[in-house]
Formats: structure tokens, sequence, C-alpha cells
């Protein structure tokens, strides 16, 4: 309850900010403004997952690092609000719903079948999905699926709101130095 309640705080705070990016993206390529994405959530679940569209309408629906160019479908606001994360803003609808928390393992693309079978075998899967985790803060997208799982797993067992908190902090961090952003 304490990660919906501060969600919703935090999207009237942060309302002059929605507003703001998603009139860039109006401006730049007309709706929609939300890019929502199939993700699995908590035990192998599904949800739609909202974030601000920082790509082209155009773009095929797969992973960044799975494009050929990537740059050629991106917004110009796009490249600003995915460094400095602004583009997940919108995950606060998911909290809200509850099908995500602000820390956990971030939830993977619906065919990201090597890392989800990993997370079962793990049993990374009971987590709910976060905006940020451990493994974000200690690599993002500059780490193997192993490694990811790994420091997921490393989470699971030292879960505590001590070291939620910590890896809160650490996200702040790492989002104003952009650190572990390669896209």
């Amino acid at each position: 309850m304490f990660n919906r309640l501060l969600a919703f705080i935090l999207i009237i705070i942060f309302s002059p900010l929605f507003l703001f990016v998603s009139l860039a993206i109006l401006l730049e390529d007309g709706f929609p403004v939300f890019f929502t994405q199939k993700r699995v959530g908590i035990n192998y679940s599904f949800f739609k997952i909202y974030k601000f569209r920082s790509m082209k309408k155009n773009t095929p629906n797969v992973a960044t690092h799975l494009l050929t160019n990537p740059d050629q479908y991106l917004l110009k606001i796009g490249k600003f609000i995915r460094k400095t994360s602004l583009d997940e803003l919108p995950n606060l609808i998911n909290i809200i719903k509850g099908e995500m928390v602000f820390v956990g393992p971030r939830p993977a693309l619906y065919n990201q079948d090597d890392l989800m079978a990993l997370r079962v075998a793990t049993g990374v899967d009971k987590l709910k999905p976060g905006i940020t985790g451990w493994a974000q803060i200690n690599g993002r997208d500059d780490i193997s699926i192993e490694k990811k799982v790994q420091l997921e797993q490393e989470y699971l067992y030292k879960k505590s709101l001590i070291f939620d908190f910590e890896i809160l902090i650490k996200t702040l961090t790492n989002v104003l130095f952009r650190k572990g952003v390669s896209h």
C-alpha cells in the first residue's frame, strides 16, 4: 500500500514534468504519448507497462539492443528522456495499479525467455518487478543476463526497507550522473 500511496503523491508532484514531456512528444511525433508493452510480472504473469514514448511510431516492437541502428528510431526528445530515465515516470501508473513496486527486478519483455528461465530457476520470478533494482544500479545495460539474475537473487535474499532505501538513493545518483546507460 505504501508503494501505491507514494506513487500517487509523486504523480501529483511531477505532473508539470508529465505535461512537459507529453507535449514534447506530441509536438514531435503526435499521439500516442505513452508506449505500452507486454512485460513479465510477479510469478511469470503478464501486464502492460507504461512508459513515455521515446521512439518513433514505426519502430519495431523489440528490445532496443536488437534494433539495427536504433538511433534512427529515436525521437529528438527521446534521447534526453532515456538518458535521464524520464521515460520511466509513467511506471508510477503501474505501481498504483499494483503491478510494480519501486524496488525489484526490472520487468522482462514478454519474449525474453532466456532471462525468465534464469529468474524462475533462482526464485527471482516471485518478486514484483520494480522501477529500479539492485541489478539496475550495478550495471544496468552493461551486464550479462546471468550477472543481472545473480544480482536480483542477491536482492531477493537481502530484501529489506533499509536495502530498498539504499537502492533508491543509488538510483538517483546513477540517474544524475547517467551511469550505466548505453542508449
